[in-house]
């Protein structure tokens, strides 16, 4: 296992210089697992130890491990088509023209501005949402990857179980996979913090995305707290045994695959960007805002699972989105060389 020193050093190098506050890891390679938990939970306004088991809000992992699956089961029951229109599910949404692929994929084109949206209730959120976006000339031309397309796709499991969104994955999709802590109600002490700010204060054990935070139940792009533990069971469910049986080989084959209708090969299957291995196959990977990511190879029976609080106590990190880049580059090639020292 070696050949993964590099990527460890950097995920220390990582806590040391600061970077991040801690990272809990794993890295599995068929049957043999490296994992660690270490430096702070907390660094402001008090120093707390990172523990192992704790929970971490996995931010936009929300929408591969919770939304995705419950679309997926959708279309293996027959119940919606990856090419049925938006429209046909919120007939408030003013274009018929992007699909439900579109939305898995990013390629919606589906975009806008809503003056003031942090200040909405989650009925005049939703409805803004849904009346006042617009679709740009990137539909099925472009991926641009945003939260808009799995609020919709939230919304769109809530029209068909009359439920929120949120209650369906855990009934679908966590507690099936017998997830031992993955949760969207936590308990904050259980939680690690992620951002202190002027209106919230520290933030812990309630959801950091702002839409997240007003929508609440009905927010399909973000909202999940989970442990390695909890991924690391996901993961290997997933790449393993088609999710414990809940998704068909069929569907799960098309995660590594392109599915965007744009001519030509692209990155983008059904919720997860696709990236070439270094023998030249396809592997997933999935980031969230917080600071976590995960990248899964079927083919080799592989994958890379990084927790980290990297907006605690500030969102304004943009060392962390270029030392991550680096992480995964390292990962994917880990004869890649790279200066680990500071610029």
């Amino acid at each position: 296992m070696n050949k993964y020193d590099l990527t460890i050093t950097k995920l220390h190098q990582m806590v040391k210089e600061g970077v991040v506050p801690g990272v809990s890891y794993l890295i599995f390679d068929h049957q043999h697992t490296i994992r660690e938990v270490t430096g702070m939970a907390q660094v402001y306004p008090e120093t707390e130890i990172l523990k192992p088991g704790m929970l971490y809000d996995v931010a936009s992992l929300t929408k591969v491990v919770g939304t995705v699956p419950v679309i997926a089961q959708l279309i293996q029951k027959g119940t919606l088509s990856l090419d049925d229109p938006i429209k046909q599910y919120l007939p408030e949404f003013n274009d018929d023209r992007p699909t439900i692929r579109n939305l898995l994929t990013h390629t919606s084109g589906i975009a806008g501005y809503i003056p003031h949206r942090n200040e909405l209730t989650a009925s005049e959120l939703k409805k803004a949402f849904l009346a006042k976006m617009h679709v740009e000339d990137s539909l099925n031309r472009q991926i641009k990857y945003a939260d808009v397309n799995y609020l919709y796709l939230g919304w769109i499991i809530e029209r068909i179980y009359d439920q929120p969104v949120q209650n369906v994955i855990t009934e679908q999709v966590l507690k099936p996979l017998n997830l031992p802590t993955a949760t969207f109600n936590p308990t904050p002490a259980n939680c690690v913090p992620t951002e202190v700010q002027t209106k919230r204060g520290l933030i812990r054990g309630i959801t950091h995305d702002p839409k997240g935070y007003i929508l609440g139940a009905s927010c399909g792009c973000a909202g999940l707290f989970a442990s390695l533990k909890d991924l690391e069971i996901f993961s290997h469910a997933l790449i393993e045994n088609n999710l414990n049986g809940l998704l068909t080989p069929k569907i799960i084959n098309l995660l590594f695959k392109d599915q965007t209708r744009i001519p030509g090969p692209h990155s983008g299957s059904l919720g997860w960007k696709l990236f070439h291995a270094k023998d030249g196959h396809l592997v997933i990977s999935h980031t969230g805002f917080t600071g976590t990511w995960m990248v899964l190879d079927r083919q080799n029976d592989q994958g890379f699972i990084v927790l980290t609080n990297r907006v605690h106590p500030s969102a304004k990190n943009q060392e962390f989105l270029d030392v991550r880049d680096q992480l995964l580059a390292i990962y994917l090639n880990p004869k890649c060389q790279f200066k680990l020292e500071r610029k």
